[in-house]
């Protein structure tokens, strides 16, 4: 399917996309960076053609395979955690491909990103997508988001869009130093945390209560 094709209809109009813009900076997003990605990438292009008349709203949806497209605030937020560093963020790792809609906002703000996910179909049709919209700056690979992507190591920054029950500890080990690793973390309650990696170690700080589908061992 040739997505570009479909830029132009009613419900994704530019003024649409700019009330969600206007509804992110209203609720404290600052990165203008962020911010123009997000106004300028096609998120109708991400979900069934029957809720895409939801594509713009500050809301999760549902992808299939019991999975959802993150929130955009969300998506802005986590975003704008990875990017909130003086270390330069080139490369970066995210868990959990989804229907590929935070990988291309990624894409477009690091020189390349490594996404893995353990749902194979899933992947695969965020992967024809990801192609057709010519984002070209992305490795895929089909696995237990657990283990990170070793062979790739160390990462500028790590994204993670599900919730493990405690700090993934191969995933920090992966973190280049002066790297950011933005993940939510729990089971009932859960919050958003940014584990930062230096030279003696690692330091935390956790923020805002989120919630997202728990991050599942092994690959589909």
């Amino acid at each position: 399917m040739d997505y570009r094709n479909k830029e132009g209809i009613g419900m994704t109009s530019m003024r649409t996309r700019r009330r969600l813009i206007e509804r992110l900076e209203s609720r404290g997003i600052r990165n203008q960076r962020v911010l123009d990605v997000m106004m300028n990438t096609p998120r109708h292009l991400f979900v069934d053609e029957t809720i895409r008349h939801k594509a713009y709203e500050d809301t999760a949806l549902p992808i299939g395979f019991n999975q959802t497209i993150s929130q955009p605030f969300i998506v802005a937020l986590m975003t704008e955690m990875l990017l909130d560093t003086d270390a330069p963020v080139n490369k970066v790792l995210e868990i959990g491909t989804g229907c590929g809609y935070q990988t291309a906002v990624l894409s477009q703000l690091v020189k390349w990103v490594f996404t893995v996910e353990r749902v194979r179909g899933l992947q695969d049709e965020a992967k024809n997508r990801l192609a057709d919209l010519r984002y070209r700056n992305i490795s895929y690979m089909n696995a237990d988001g657990f283990l990170g992507w070793e062979s790739n190591q160390p990462f500028d920054g790590i994204i993670v869009t599900a919730a493990p029950e405690e700090n993934p500890p191969h995933l920090m080990e992966q973190l280049s130093v002066g790297g950011r690793l933005v993940v939510p973390v729990g089971t009932e309650e859960q919050h958003l945390k940014v584990i930062a990696r230096s030279a003696g170690g690692y330091t935390e700080e956790r923020h805002e209560p989120v919630r997202f589908v728990p991050m599942l061992q092994g690959r589909e």
